[in-house]
C-alpha cells in the first residue's frame, strides 16, 4: 500500500508501511530524548550547585564530576536509545519526516519537568504545548504524503559538508574569544544549528552504508558528524546549568529540525514536486509550530521566574 498524489502533481509521491514505521520509531526517540534531558539537566544541576557555576562553559574538572553523577549517567543512557531510535526512523523514513518529530520531547520534557519541580503549567503554557504539538502534526501529516528518498550525489554531500565546516569554525572562533559572554540562548542556537547537521550526516552514511557505497567520503561524513556531536553536546550541558531542561529541549526542537529540515527540502531534494498547497502547509505549520516552542519558553513559571 502507498499514498497517492499523482493526481494532484503528475507524479507518484509514496510512504510506503515500511518508511512510515519511522514515524512512531522517532516519537519514542523523543520521548528518551525529553527523559534523558530530564536526568542530565538534574546531574548538571547538582554539579553546579558543588562546584560552582558554569555559564561561561563547563570546564574540565567539572566534566569529570559530571560522570561520576548517576543521574546524568542514566540520562546520557537515555538519550544514547533516543539517537538509536533517531537513526532507525532516518532509515526507515524521509529526513523531512522523522525530524520535526523531535518537538514532541518538548511536550514530554515541559510536563515531566512540571511534575518533577512541583510547578503547575497554566493555560497560557498549554496553549503553548497545544499548538507545538499541533503545528509538528500538520507538518508531519503533509510531510508523510510528499516526502521521497533520493539518492544523495557526492555533490550534495559535499555542499553539507562545506557548509557544516563554516558552522564549525564560527562556532569556535565565537567560543574562543567570546566564552565569557556568551549567554545561554546562544548555546542552545549553536546545539541545535549542529545537531540539524549531525541528523543530515546520519541519514547520509546509513544510506551509504546500505548502498555499499563506503568510500573517502563517507569517513569525512563521519568525522564530521562526531564532531559535531561532540561539540553540540558540549553547548547543551553547558545550557543546562543556565535554566530548566524545557527551554534547552525548546531551542533545540525549534532549530535542529529547521536546519535538518531545511537541507532536506534545499539541497537533498527531499520536497522536489510536491505541489503549492503543500508547500504553504509547510511554511504555516512550521510557524505556528515555532511560535508555539517560543511561547512556551516565554510563559512556562520557572522561565518567568
Amino acid at each position: 500500500m502507498v499514498f497517492d498524489l499523482s493526481d494532484l502533481t503528475g507524479e507518484v509521491l509514496t510512504l510506503t508501511p515500511m518508511q512510515g514505521l519511522g514515524i512512531p520509531v522517532a516519537l519514542c526517540g523523543a520521548v528518551f530524548l525529553a527523559l534523558g534531558a530530564q536526568f542530565q539537566h538534574r546531574g548538571v544541576g547538582k554539579v553546579e550547585a558543588q562546584l560552582g557555576g558554569a555559564s561561561s562553559g563547563l570546564s574540565l574538572t567539572q566534566l569529570r564530576a559530571l560522570v561520576t553523577r548517576p543521574s546524568w549517567i542514566i540520562g546520557t543512557a537515555m538519550l544514547g536509545l533516543a539517537v538509536t531510535l533517531q537513526l532507525i526512523a532516518l532509515y526507515l523514513a524521509p529526513l523531512i519526516v522523522v525530524q520535526p518529530l523531535g518537538a514532541v520531547a518538548l511536550v514530554i520534557t515541559a510536563l515531566v519537568n512540571a511534575r518533577v519541580s512541583k510547578v503547575k503549567l497554566d493555560r497560557l503554557t498549554v496553549r503553548s504545548i497545544a499548538l507545538c504539538v499541533g503545528g509538528v502534526a500538520v507538518f508531519v501529516t503533509f510531510a508523510a504524503f510528499v516526502a521521497r528518498e533520493r539518492p544523495i550525489t557526492d555533490a550534495q554531500l559535499i555542499t553539507v559538508l562545506v557548509v557544516l565546516a563554516v558552522v564549525l569554525a564560527i562556532a569556535a572562533v565565537l567560543f574562543a574569544f567570546l566564552r565569557s559572554r556568551i549567554r545561554a540562548i546562544i548555546y542552545i542556537i549553536a546545539a541545535g544549528v549542529l545537531y540539524g547537521f549531525v541528523a543530515t550526516l546520519a541519514k547520509v552514511v546509513i544510506n551509504r552504508i546500505v548502498s555499499d557505497n563506503f568510500d573517502a567520503l563517507t569517513i569525512v561524513c563521519i568525522v564530521a558528524l562526531l564532531a559535531g556531536t561532540a561539540l553540540g553536546a558540549y553547548f547543551v550541558q553547558t545550557a543546562y546549568a543556565s535554566g530548566p531542561p524545557d527551554l534547552v529541549i525548546a531551542g533545540l526542537t525549534v532549530i535542529d529540525p529547521l536546519v535538518a529540515v531545511a537541507i532536506g527540502i534545499v539541497v537533498l531534494g527531499e520536497a522536489d514536486g510536491a505541489p503549492l498547497f503543500a508547500v504553504i502547509a509547510f511554511i504555516v505549520a512550521g510557524a505556528i509550530a515555532i511560535y508555539g516552542v517560543f511561547e512556551l519558553a516565554k510563559h512556562h513559571p520557572q522561565a518567568r521566574r
